[in-house]
């Protein structure tokens, strides 16, 4: 009992160099990591917006099996077929012979148009040029 006193009772602690190593440390793992996080969470909504689209592709293609058309598809109607779908996607440029399908989830927005979901777009509403995802 007498040797835990004594060593509460002398003042020991860290000095302000041993601070500063560590916080500098920590700032440089975080300026290390930081970047990265960033890049993984870009590409993961990339890839969210791209798979909810290529979700609603079938659902699209069933609507047109039913009613000869795409004109008329919305984003409720393929969830008709599809409740599963996600509510990010939406539909545009519908006519008779074609589709727009496009998506955004966080800040990424991705587009493609039908049928035959060929040309992937950076934009909900299939503008701009076509672009490799």
């Amino acid at each position: 009992m007498s040797k835990m006193r004594q060593r509460l009772a002398r003042e020991e602690g860290f000095t302000l160099i041993e601070l500063l190593v560590v916080i500098v440390i920590i700032g440089i793992l975080l300026a290390i990591a930081v970047p990265s996080y960033l890049g993984f969470k870009d590409r993961a909504n990339n890839r969210a917006a791209q798979a909810d689209i290529r979700a609603a592709i079938p659902s699209m293609e069933a609507f047109y099996a039913d009613n000869n058309t795409y004109a008329g598809a919305n984003p409720a109607a393929l969830k008709l077929i599809d409740s599963g779908l996600a509510s990010a996607v939406v539909t545009g440029g519908l006519s008779t012979a074609g589709y727009c399908i496009g998506a955004s989830v966080g800040s990424k927005d991705w587009s493609v148009n039908g049928p035959g979901a060929s040309a992937w777009h950076q934009s909900t509403d299939c503008s701009g040029a076509a672009v490799t995802p």
